[in-house]
């Protein structure tokens, strides 16, 4: 979906630009343990998925498994529950975030988890169900143990918990996939030699064949065996034996119907995950392709044709196709402060004027640099233009040209910053906010540009930084004799009387609001006044019509001869 594709975008780009924002193998939040222990608890959750969905029910299924090595089995078994244990003390530890805050109140932990259905599975989970075995048989013990199986719902938290963190979501997310698929034809294999046995081991061509047979008699003959049947069977593959008895038929019908359902689910999610990967790559080609039509359709120079493909390829190959503003127009204000500050921050400092500057004007300006990629002969500014932008080398090389475009004068590389100084508008400056020289790119360059409208903006809540960085650009252009100390009067007069005149502005638009609003509240009483009078002489004047005397009054008699005058005065 358009949303998962966001998100894996904003993703990408942050571990792509600033890996040390958030470090993609760093604990999750909800595994902040109070004792430290996350770490422990990650390798707890291993264990927790990995040997109880295995083990108990190939044991139960194919004895001599079980019964070949009953010591080692006993061990891991015990070994396992009390990893069990610790994992619930570890549980009874581990902090939660609550409106955003770590709760580390170990009683109220405590209280936490033993109110949660997943306490209550982990309890069950270790009842010592297996000692019935000294009743029942040693060869009962894994049967015993299928407790053990409803801590199945921590595969599920570890699976999303890793989802989260890990850098190659949809690589994880097909693992996960294909642990899903041999877990079932897992399952599905020991749930048919077990149903052969109880039907009887080669009764039956459809059941697996007699162990006395040497071809099937060994276990790993038997397992293999098994996993093939399950993975022709649940992938409806077919091929195999037909089933004879009506219990068979019933068992394979059930196959049948779980292979389609399950695998067509899993099928739908790889294809899913797949176009969600190649989604990127076919956002940029069909802008690619439209391009390439609208240029085929304007009739195009192969030469500009070629450096604009050429281009799209330099994009594509440093992984540049990425719309840094669209991607971060999802995350709060904060967020995005906090990662524009961890990118730019460093290199906002590196210019001249800036160096030494509020915190909080560095802050707005940083969320305000936007990215641009220069191809090879690209001017970025020549000599005269007008300084509408400063720009701030990320990668890449510029020339200083001369008026031929051939001569270089210098090279700037990447750290290197140009045309701070036409955008601050500094009276006095010999050149304005002209440009002073001829830049190029030389390769592909990337620049981090700053706009003159953007940095106004940023200055109008910061004044004092304002006449700081102005007063640093006047020392700048006077060390390099750009400055006309005659003028620099002349403007700062001009700049005040700008500046009275505004306020003037403003003390008369307000004196204009108030006058307006006035002459609306007057024009609405006097319509009130004139709609209640319009009123009243509706309600007076009946059946006989009006009636007016010298003086101007007009008077209504009624039917029953009473008179009533009425003065108008508007």
């Amino acid at each position: 979906t358009k949303t998962e594709q966001k998100e894996h975008e904003c993703y990408t780009y942050i571990c792509h630009v600033s890996r040390n924002v958030y470090p993609v193998n760093a604990p999750y939040q909800l595994d902040v343990c109070v004792d430290s222990g996350a770490s422990r608890n990650r390798k707890i959750n291993y264990i927790n998925f990995v040997f109880p969905p295995q083990c108990p029910v190939s044991l139960a299924c194919f004895d001599e498994l079980q019964m070949r090595n009953v010591l080692v089995w006993l061990v891991l078994d015990y070994v396992c529950d009390g990893v069990y244990i610790l994992d619930i003390a570890v549980r009874l530890h581990t902090g939660f975030l609550d409106q955003g805050l770590m709760v580390k109140d170990v009683r109220r932990l405590r209280e936490t988890y033993i109110r949660t259905l997943q306490s209550k599975l982990d309890i069950c989970s270790i009842l010592p169900t297996d000692l019935l075995y000294l009743t029942v048989g040693i060869s009962y013990t894994p049967l015993l143990r299928f407790n053990r199986l409803l801590r199945l719902p921590r595969l599920f938290e570890f699976f999303e918990r890793t989802e989260t963190r890990t850098g190659c979501p949809n690589a994880f997310r097909i693992c996960k996939l294909v642990l899903y698929i041999l877990v079932i034809i897992h399952w599905n294999a020991c749930g048919y030699y077990s149903f052969s046995k109880v039907l009887g081991l080669g009764s039956d061509s459809w059941v697996y064949p007699n162990a006395s047979d040497p071809e099937f008699g060994s276990l790993t003959r038997s397992y293999i065996y098994c996993l093939y049947w399950s993975t022709l069977t649940l992938t409806t593959i077919g091929e195999t034996p037909p089933p004879v008895r009506d219990e068979e038929y019933l068992f394979l019908i059930f196959d049948f119907l779980v292979g389609v359902l399950i695998f067509a689910s899993i099928v739908g999610n790889v294809g899913s995950m797949i176009s969600n990967m190649n989604a990127t790559r076919a956002a940029f080609q069909s802008r690619v392709d439209a391009l390439k039509h609208y240029m085929h359709f304007r009739h195009v120079s192969k030469v500009l044709e070629q450096r604009v493909i050429r281009w799209f390829d330099y994009l594509w190959s440093n992984k540049k196709t990425i719309d840094e503003q669209e991607v971060l127009r999802s995350l709060p204000n904060k967020l995005r402060a906090e990662i524009a500050i961890n990118v730019h921050l460093d290199t906002l400092k590196k210019v001249r004027i800036f160096q030494d500057c509020e915190a909080g004007l560095l802050v707005e300006l940083v969320l305000k640099l936007r990215p641009q990629v220069f191809s090879p002969g690209d001017y970025i500014c020549r000599k005269g233009d007008v300084g509408k932008e400063m720009y701030i080398i990320k990668d890449g090389r510029l020339a200083v040209v001369g008026e031929d475009g051939v001569t270089q004068l210098a090279v700037l590389t990447a750290g290197s910053c140009f045309g701070e100084i036409s955008i601050l508008n500094i009276s006095g400056s010999k050149m304005g906010n002209r440009r002073t020289a001829n830049i190029r790119s030389l390769g592909y360059s990337d620049l981090f540009c700053l706009s003159k409208q953007d940095l106004m903006e940023a200055l109008q809540e910061f004044p004092h930084a304002r006449a700081q960085l102005e007063q640093r650009g006047r020392d700048i252009l006077q060390k390099e004799g750009l400055l006309e100390e005659v003028n620099v009067s002349a403007g700062e007069e001009l700049e005040e009387k700008v500046e009275r005149l505004e306020s003037s502005l403003d003390r008369l638009q307000t004196c204009l609001a108030r006058l307006q609003s006035e002459f609306n509240s007057s024009q609405l009483r006097l319509k009130q006044r004139i709609t209640a009078l319009e009123h009243n002489i509706t309600t007076v004047a009946t059946g006989s019509g009006f009636l007016s005397d010298a003086d101007g009054n007009e008077s209504v008699s009624g039917g029953d001869g009473v008179r009533s005058e009425i003065n108008i005065r508007l």
